[in-house]
Parts: structure tokens; sequence; C-alpha cells
């Protein structure tokens, strides 16, 4: 059975204060569509604009993990990205008319219960594992984690206070039953003597004994007593959710990560991030379970395109009628170059959104009832050039079918260099006779 993606099924509100700025904000969590991710929308910014939740926003670790994004930034996203990701949920748009989301009790408790409130609803697309072949490891001054190749996504880790107090372990298969009983109501913490230094940083301005606990000494302080004996790991693990996922796909493997925190924990979604791109850069195989790779000449057999305007040198992941991954190699050879910025080669942005076109056009036309048909592009909505692309660069063109009807099809797509965004947006286009 193929395990789909998912999304929620409604709309629902959360209002709080947030944590380190101590701000009122109301939260709201909304459905998005297949391939979305998780993306920050700020409405209470002119243009309204969009943050994506994957690590190369990330710009301060500190106490909480920071997406920035040019002047907009949105603090403290590991608890409700956390939550998401721990119920099951791929897709989702969450609004916020303030910079921070509401910190609750200091848990996830308060977005789990938002989540279920909205419902969870399945999606007609299959989800994307990223299942390392062997382990990964980042250490970030005494912190370690490590991924070990596992088939289910297990966490393993310790947590250490200063002078080895409050040494805590618990290793866990975290499934969604698992994370909403076991993980999201573990709170926040705070050593006593970490908090007038945080103070004076700015931080933890909305924080307080209802949304946090104080270790002191080897007493804790808080408005009520400990939900688990071994709280603090576990809330050591819901960062850990939260701020993996930022890597942008899902995740197989068996973390064990020994005095983990937001720096390390995003060093490691960054190495994630870089491995998946080194095994699709060199696979001779498809990554998909199912599916299949197309060379040039089977692409030619595919599209009407010929040279210069074939953009797409190969498929290295194909799930039909669902998804593909194509891939350009730019070269300097390319006839553009000779009069588009020549003193600074810069491939157009119109082109990169055609190679989009022509890997959603292979997804529709590899069906047979469609083969020997043409693909014509009609439209391109939500289009974002984020950064330029050179020669020497390669693209990777990720193509996730909306909707495919007998003769029409929307697909979001996007390129990438490096496992960075390049380029992206929502393509219609029409299959007609030749």
């Amino acid at each position: 059975m193929v395990d789909k993606q998912r999304t929620l099924a409604s709309s629902a509100s959360l209002k709080g204060t947030a944590l380190h700025t101590g701000e009122n904000v109301t939260l709201t969590v909304r459905p998005a569509p297949v391939g979305h991710g998780f993306k920050f929308k700020r409405i209470d910014l002119p243009d309204e604009p969009v943050v994506d939740a994957k690590v190369e926003s990330v710009k301060t670790v500190e106490r909480a993990t920071t997406l920035v994004e040019g002047s907009v930034k949105i603090h403290t996203v590991e608890h409700v990205i956390s939550a998401l990701a721990g119920l099951g949920v791929d897709n989702a748009l969450i609004e916020m008319d303030a910079n921070e989301p509401p910190i609750g009790d200091g848990s996830a408790a308060a977005y789990v219960a938002l989540i279920k409130e909205a419902g969870i609803v399945e999606q007609d697309a299959p989800r994307s594992y990223f299942t390392p072949r062997e382990p990964i490891s980042v250490q970030v001054g005494d912190s370690i984690l490590t991924i070990l190749p596992d088939t289910k996504f297990r966490v393993s880790c310790t947590q250490v206070g200063p002078e080895g107090r409050f040494t805590q372990y618990l290793s866990a298969e975290i499934t969604p039953d698992f994370y909403e009983t076991e993980i999201a109501p573990a709170r926040t913490f705070v050593f006593y003597e970490d908090v007038k230094p945080l103070m004076d940083k700015g931080l933890i301005r909305g924080g307080s004994l209802e949304n946090a606990i104080v270790a002191r000494g080897d007493s804790v302080l808080s408005k009520e007593p400990l939900r688990f004996p071994d709280e603090f790991v576990r809330h050591k693990i819901l960062d850990i959710v939260g701020d993996l996922a930022l890597s942008g796909r899902r995740l197989r493997g068996h973390i064990v990560a020994v005095k983990p925190g937001h720096g390390p924990n995003t060093e490691l979604a960054r190495a994630l991030v870089k491995r998946h791109s080194d095994y699709v850069a060199m696979a001779p195989t498809p990554i998909a379970a199912e599916g299949g790779v197309l060379d040039v000449n089977e692409i030619m057999r595919t599209l009407p395109h010929r040279y210069p305007f074939l953009m797409v040198d190969r498929i290295i992941e194909l799930v039909e009628d669902t998804r593909a991954v194509g891939v350009k190699a730019v070269t300097i050879n390319e006839p553009y170059f000779q009069g588009h910025f020549p003193g600074h080669p810069v491939m157009p942005g119109v082109l990169q959104v055609e190679a989009m076109a022509q890997v959603a056009s292979v997804v529709m036309m590899r069906r047979t009832e469609n083969i020997g048909k043409i693909g014509y592009f009609m439209s391109a909505d939500s289009v974002k050039f984020r950064k330029p692309v050179f020669p020497g660069d390669t693209l990777f063109i990720h193509c996730e079918m909306l909707s495919a009807k007998k003769r029409l099809g929307k697909a979001a797509c996007r390129c990438e260099v490096n496992g960075e965004v390049v380029s992206e947006g929502e393509l219609l286009f029409g299959l007609v006779d030749k």
C-alpha cells in the first residue's frame, strides 16, 4: 500500500503569547497542496510574505530556531513544525499576525490539539522518504548527533545539564500516537543560571512558570509537577522532530543524539539535505521505490523538443502520473549565454520555467493514452526566482502533479541547485494531438 502525503482537513486558529518577544499572536494552520511542505505567512506585513520552513532559511538558533528570508523573520518555529511532522502532516500553511508563534504551556500539546481540531486528510500523491545508506554525523561543541540507517523513524537521546544535572535518556520509535501522548506534552525548560543572561539579550520576555520549567540546583520550579520523570529529554526529542523537519523530507533513520540543541539539530538537517543531493547527483537508479530513469534518448521519444530548447538531460526519479525529478547540466556552451549578460552569464528565468514545464509534461505524456501528443505551456502562477543560476550549476527540476485531467495538467515545480531552491511556480499546461 502506497503511503500518501497528508494535509489538514480544514483551518483552525490559536491565540496566545510568544515566548521570546512577549507579543500577543494569532496563529492559523491551513490546508496546503501536494508538495507544498510547511510555509509561514506573515499576514501582519505588507504583501503578506511567505517563508519556507526549510533549513536554508535558518539564521539564528539561540534557545529557538529562527527563519529569515530577506527582512522577514519567523522566531521559535520548532514547536508548531514538530507537532505537524510528529502527527504525520506533510503540507500546511501557517499564518501569523506577528513574528513568533504562541508558546502555550511550553510544550507542543496546544498545537496537537489545534491540528486535531482541523483534522488530517490523505492527498492523492505518495510520500517521499529519505533513507540514509550510511551514518551521517555532526558535532557542534560537545553535542554529537548521528543518523543511522533504519526502516523506521527512531530517536535515542541523552540530555545532560550543567555539572551533569538532570541527565536523562530515552529511545523510541516516533509514531503519531507515541508523539501525541509521550512527546508533545513535554515542556520547555531552562536552568536558573541561564535566565538572567537570556533576559539581558532580550529573550524569554514572555516566559513564566506557566510556560516553562526552571531547574534550580537539583530542584525544579513549575506551576505543576513534572509530567514525566524524564520530561527534559522528551522535550529535546520534541525539538529534534521539529528541527529535522526543516530538511524538507521525511526520514527513515535512527537518530542518536547526545546533548542536542537547536544549533546541532539544524546542522544535522543541513547534512541531510546535502547527503540527499549527493545521492541524487550520483544515482544510477531512481531513489523512489517505484518508477524509473529516462536518459536523453528516452526523453526525446517522449517530448518533441530538441536542441537548443530541450531543457532536460535526464529524468532520475519518476513515479507515473504523480511526480518526477529531472536534471539539467548548465554549461557555458548554452547558446543563450552569448547574449544574456555575456559579461556575467546567468541562465534566464524563463528557461528555468520551461525546464519545469518539460519535466511536468514527461509525467503526463508517459501515460499510454497521451503518447504522441504535444504539451503546450498555458500559464504560470506564483513564480519566484530566488537565486541566479550560473554556468557549471546542475539544475534538479522537481515536479509534483496537483491535478491531471484528460488534456490538462497542473503541477507544483521547483528548480534546485546544491539543495537550495533557485526558482519555483505552479504551471498549467495542455496536451493536444500533433
